[in-house]
């Protein structure tokens, strides 16, 4: 082994064990706090008085508050430095998400929830444009593999342990469970901010726990690889980054494929077993985890396989497909059992596609206008969050069946997968990384 392959090993080793475990940990956070409305829901909706329809309009209005905040926050990231404005956005969407247990009416709750989006965001894209300043071409999609293995972790771990709160918590001090819930899960994000303050580190030039060489090697690959981005494509301005038509179309198609998937399904799978059984909150959260150790397992297979072979397109679309059949399927089955064993598999497939999706715009943009397109093109996308609560709830009290709801969930997402892959062809074989790696 050459004494460059050698540094870059070790370096690679470094980078992975001390950055990816505490990112997918504080994304572990975000995503309960986000998504745990789904089990507070099965108390707070009728304690509340909340209709279906004003629930998922309420769980969708997070991605309202989202969208207006997410790309001034990431070019705030950019300004002030990743370490300082992700722990500011985790300190303040842990408070909110805390100071939910206050809700005591439909208007409180509408506005709690839009002011969740706000505080959170910019986090994703923000992490994301940290692992691409962090991780070059040939490791960021593992890297973004494992750092989104958070999503359906925390739909496991946010399942169980809510279900368990709910349950246990319930009528201690005269509160209702789901009041417990908000409490207890916001305070950790509060505590974890700040130690973020203190271990993260901006840019590889920074990194005291990377040798000499180690950081010099990461510094100049990351500078060759951002030259022959700019050398295929035009050198993007921010202003350019944020109308630029690849980053609209991208915005587009995570807006269908992702997020009007996955939240439109994880919001309300525990309403979903409710209504098609008579499970208690805790047999619930067991089942209700089902979909997200599916998209654990899938999203390993698919992040391993797709760094092994060094391919992103097809994996992308194989991982959209499974969810479009999936999702399109359980129109068409009856029972609990056959329905789940669609949602399970739909879960799979969006949550793989995840980080091979954000695979796609690092072959385009850098530096700041990344920042910039990513947040564009994940504010677009997550207005997704806001329609396919929406969406599902409305179509359940128009028809009385959470199925038509699937049905609409994968038209969507094949949608998102033909624009993924027109997106794909156009830029996927672009840059040419293979003299960098040789070298």
């Amino acid at each position: 082994m050459s004494n460059e392959l050698a540094i870059e090993k070790s370096c690679m080793r470094k980078c992975s064990s001390r950055l990816l475990p505490y990112l997918l940990f504080m994304f572990l956070l975000c995503y309960i706090d986000r998504t745990n409305l789904g089990f507070a829901g099965i108390q707070m909706s009728p304690e509340l008085g909340l209709t279906a329809s004003t629930f998922g309009f309420g769980a969708g209005l997070f991605f309202i508050g989202y969208f207006i905040f997410e790309v001034p926050s990431n070019l705030c990231l950019a300004k002030f430095g990743a370490r300082r404005w992700i722990a500011r956005i985790m300190v303040t969407w842990g408070a909110v998400a805390a100071l939910m247990c206050m809700i005591n009416g439909t208007t409180s709750f509408l506005v709690m929830r839009f002011l969740l989006g706000a505080s959170e965001a910019g986090f994703y894209p923000g992490v994301t444009y940290f692992i691409g300043e962090w991780f070059p071409n040939k490791y960021r999609a593992a890297a973004l593999s494992r750092f989104n293995l958070a999503q359906p972790v925390a739909l496991v771990v946010g399942s169980l342990v809510s279900g368990f709160l709910i349950s246990s918590l319930d009528g201690v001090m005269g509160w209702s469970g789901w009041r417990w819930l908000f409490l207890v899960e916001g305070i950790p994000t509060i505590f974890f901010g700040f130690v973020t303050l203190y271990y993260l580190t901006d840019k590889p030039a920074d990194a005291t726990w990377l040798t000499e060489e180690e950081r010099n090697w990461l510094t100049n690959r990351m500078a060759e690889e951002a030259a022959a981005i700019k050398g295929a494509n035009a050198d993007y301005s921010i202003m350019k980054a944020l109308t630029h038509p690849a980053v609209l179309v991208l915005g587009i198609a995570y807006f269908l494929a992702i997020c009007e998937g996955v939240y439109g399904i994880n919001m309300w799978i525990p309403q979903m077993l409710k209504s098609w059984s008579n499970m208690s909150s805790m047999e619930i959260g067991f089942i209700g985890a089902l979909p997200f150790v599916c998209a654990f397992i899938s999203v390993i297979i698919f992040g391993h396989s797709s760094q092994v072979r060094q391919e992103r397109k097809w994996h992308l679309t194989v991982a959209l497909g499974m969810a479009t059949v999936a999702l399109c399927a359980s129109m068409f089955v009856t029972g609990t059992i056959p329905t789940m064993i669609c949602v399970c598999v739909g879960a799979a497939g969006m949550f793989a596609a995840i980080p091979l999706f954000w695979t796609i715009p690092a072959q385009f943009l850098t530096g700041t206008a990344a920042a910039t397109g990513i947040a564009v093109i994940n504010s677009i996308g997550n207005l997704g969050g806001f329609f396919g609560p929406t969406a599902v709830g409305m179509v359940k009290d128009a028809t009385g069946d959470f199925h038509y709801g699937l049905l609409l969930l994968g038209v969507c997402v094949f949608v998102g997968l033909v624009l993924c892959h027109v997106m794909n062809n156009i830029y996927g074989k672009k840059v040419d990384y293979s003299k960098i790696e040789k070298n």
